[in-house]
């Protein structure tokens, strides 16, 4: 059941402020994440947005809408949950 993904403006900034290397490994991840949410995928408890995908030393924090990934933020770990 493939999803659409949906980029809020600050997760493209947030993209945009990685190493080419890191961005383009999230990226791998995100379009393996379309397919059917493989990858480390974990459900949050009382946080906002509802998931998180972990990549590496990165988290991506997104929202299922329906057929859609909205994804939120791009963050580094030891900012992502504050």
């Amino acid at each position: 059941m493939p999803f659409n993904v949906d980029f809020k403006p600050r997760a493209i900034k947030d993209l945009s402020a990685l190493s080419k290397d890191n961005a383009r490994r999230i990226l791998e991840k995100i379009t393996a994440l379309q397919d059917d949410l493989q990858g480390d995928v974990k459900r949050l408890t009382e946080y906002r947005p509802e998931y998180r995908l972990r990549v590496g030393d990165y988290r991506v924090l997104f929202e299922l809408e329906d057929k859609t990934i909205v994804i939120y933020r791009i963050i580094h770990r030891r900012e992502a949950y504050r």
